[in-house]
């Protein structure tokens, strides 16, 4: 049987038509990728600095991913945890080669989400405590667990009687944290670079006198990596670049190359956790797993931070020495990039879209890159060109 070929209108119309109504959608049906490009349903091609959210680290379609994937889906789909499987050994084993200090214990899912949601398991399990902190401004998902931490009203006010209690600090304010964190603090969860709050990253000194604070209270530390985890930054996590080491790290988006997986990382030293406390029918499937060995083993070969943080630095001081008119701020790190406007964002990405080149928003009025990790500099030099016709 083959798939039915639908033009843009029957798309638009049969998803209209079933969807949930939960996401509002540009009229673009992407149909097919490969490498940095995507097309749509009319035959247009576009540079995607979006990535599928960041998920597409290696780009669309990369031949080792889709070859793994092949592999294994003749071999073994899916096998619970309930028993050993080599592809999930093998993962554990890469994952521990690209975490530093001694984070080498796991429980592997199916989104950044779950990831949270695990996080916020493992701490409460670990410390006994019920006490959390998250960061204004931050977002850590949609699950109600990981909405409590999200900082926008308008994704919490209508679940709000369903969540856990989480007090919210403002973002990079070191004075903040004496008060807020305590001895009945489970966790801090936090990210190192807040990426739909508007792309800041974290100042090294306010993470490390969270470490600190951590340590006195006996408080565990989450670095959510879900966006930035897997060498976006310019180091294969974000909080590398300030000399910390977390206890627990919650992963997803790129850590599959584009297969939902996500991952809850801790230390060795805080221990398991009891059997039965946690689980997942899908997570540490066989296939999700020979797609993540196949994209980190790659990110290795490659250097990809190395090169995300070699371009990521070039494009960035690039667009700040074109002095855009309606450019306020360029910050980031490595290929996670964001552009603050002195106005709304959304005609931005219009114009940049009917160029050929499709980006994302961060808040009302930042430009979000978010390229996969194989763009080139003449990619980016052909953004720079659109960027002299839309920020002019």
């Amino acid at each position: 049987m083959t798939a039915m070929t639908l033009n843009l209108t029957s798309i638009m119309a049969q998803e209209d038509r079933f969807s949930s109504g939960a996401y509002i959608k540009r009229p673009l049906a992407l149909v097919r990728g490969e490498g940095c490009y995507v097309q749509d349903a009319e035959g247009n091609t576009f540079l995607d600095l979006t990535a599928g959210l960041g998920v597409a680290a290696l780009g669309h379609s990369h031949p080792s991913i889709a070859t793994a994937i092949q592999q294994q889906a003749t071999t073994l789909l899916t096998c619970p945890e309930a028993f050993y499987n080599d592809q999930r050994a093998h993962l554990y084993g890469l994952l521990t080669s690209v975490l530093p200090g001694d984070i080498n214990r796991f429980f592997l899912c199916n989104s950044g989400t779950e990831a949270i949601e695990g996080a916020l398991k493992v701490a409460r399990l670990l410390t006994n405590r019920i006490g959390i902190v998250a960061a204004r401004r931050g977002f850590h998902g949609r699950t109600l667990g990981a909405l409590s931490l999200t900082w926008k009203s308008r994704y919490r006010e209508p679940f709000q009687v369903w969540q856990p209690a989480v007090t919210h600090i403002p973002y990079n304010d070191i004075e903040a944290l004496e008060v807020a964190i305590t001895e009945d603090t489970a966790a801090v969860v936090i990210e190192a670079v807040q990426g739909e709050g508007g792309v800041h990253p974290a100042s090294s000194a306010y993470l490390q006198a969270l470490r600190q604070r951590c340590d006195e209270t006996g408080a565990l530390l989450i670095i959510d990596e879900i966006q930035t985890g897997f060498g976006r930054t310019g180091r294969w996590f974000a909080f590398e670049h300030s000399n910390i080491v977390p206890d627990i790290v919650a992963l997803g988006k790129a850590i599959a190359g584009g297969v939902p997986m996500g991952a809850v990382a801790w230390r060795e030293s805080l221990g398991t956790i009891p059997a039965a406390t946690h689980g997942s029918t899908f997570g540490g499937n066989p296939l999700a797993c020979a797609a993540a060995i196949a994209t980190i083993t790659i990110l290795q070969q490659q250097n990809s931070p190395d090169h995300a943080a070699e371009l990521g630095d070039w494009f960035m001081n690039a667009v700040r020495e074109r002095q855009f008119p309606v450019v306020r701020e360029v910050r980031g790190y490595g290929l996670m990039i964001g552009i603050e406007l002195r106005g709304r964002v959304t005609p931005i990405l219009q114009q940049l879209q009917a160029r050929g080149i499709i980006a994302l928003p961060a808040r009302l009025n930042v430009l979000r890159l978010l390229p996969p990790l194989i763009i080139t500099r003449e990619q980016l030099e052909q953004v720079l060109a659109t960027f002299e016709e839309v920020l002019r």
